[in-house]
């Protein structure tokens, strides 16, 4: 007679053995509902950000580009200066929208309005709340690049229907910038701390070949912003708007793939050790 085997629950994926037990209910987009109701009081704040990028390629893409000419392309070729910087416009985007969202909200939230507090007294867990705020960071860096993504389409900036790939590659860029902006909130302690995030962000925007080729500067300093990620998100967005696409670009998506995985895991063992103690 056989005996009746009892069934057993399939493990848990490997990277939730990395988090604390009971830390994830499966309701993140709980958080991003809740911060969709609240952006409807903040509306004008919300969409003021997609100006920023137009106006700069208002300025430097028609003003200084009469003056600087055609620039080489990822594949060699001339292009004009406004179809040069506007991908790295459209990258840098991204980068905005998630970064400023998963830090200056997320600090406000977790030290002064305490909202996370009463958060993790419902079924949500610490790593609800991480991906949901990420989450929300993510489409609105996701809109901001949409929308700029139109501009472009408008002044005739788009080269080659891979361009529609930069899109998808715009949300996995906001995810990985989010991601690392909010586990680097978890660890300011006063608002003089973003002081730092405005030290790492606008020397990206300026330096990461936005608005000049690699080849302008030295090799070490080439080397530097290689290191970037906003170089690799300029690069992405580069060669899909111009149609240069090959395997180079997946080691940039590697960049941010681990990127996400970092700032995932420490964003939630952070609101964990700060909410939970």
């Amino acid at each position: 007679m056989s005996v009746p085997t009892r069934a057993v629950a399939p493990p848990a994926p490997t990277i939730w053995r990395l988090l604390p037990a009971g830390s994830y209910a499966g309701r993140a987009r709980m958080m991003m509902l809740r911060s969709l109701t609240a952006s409807r009081h903040t509306w004008l704040a919300f969409v003021s950000g997609f100006f920023e990028p137009v106006f700069y390629l208002l300025a430097m893409g028609t003003g200084l580009g009469s003056l600087v000419g055609d620039l080489p392309g990822p594949d060699g070729q001339p292009i004009s200066y406004a179809a040069f910087i506007a991908p790295g416009l459209l990258a840098a985007s991204a980068m905005n929208g998630a970064v400023f969202d998963s830090t200056y909200n997320v600090f406000f939230k977790l030290h002064y309005a305490r909202l996370y507090d009463s958060m993790l007294a419902t079924p949500l867990g610490p790593v609800d709340v991480a991906l949901g705020e990420i989450g929300w960071a993510l489409l609105r860096g996701g809109l901001y690049s949409a929308a700029f993504l139109s501009v472009m389409a408008g002044f005739g900036l788009i080269d080659s229907p891979w361009a529609l790939l930069a899109l998808p590659a715009a949300l996995v860029i906001a995810f990985a910038f989010a991601a690392i902006g909010m586990a680097a909130t978890s660890f300011m302690r006063s608002w003089q701390d973003f002081d730092l995030v405005t030290l790492a962000v606008l020397p990206m925007f300026l330096f990461a070949t936005t608005f000049y080729p690699l080849s302008v500067y030295p090799r070490w300093l080439q080397l530097v912003v290689e290191c970037l990620p906003l170089y690799h998100a300029v690069e992405l967005m580069r060669r899909l708007t111009t149609g240069t696409v090959g395997l180079g670009l997946l080691p940039h998506l590697a960049y941010f793939v681990v990127m996400i995985a970092v700032g995932v895991a420490v964003a939630a063992r952070r609101l964990g050790t700060l909410l939970l103690r």
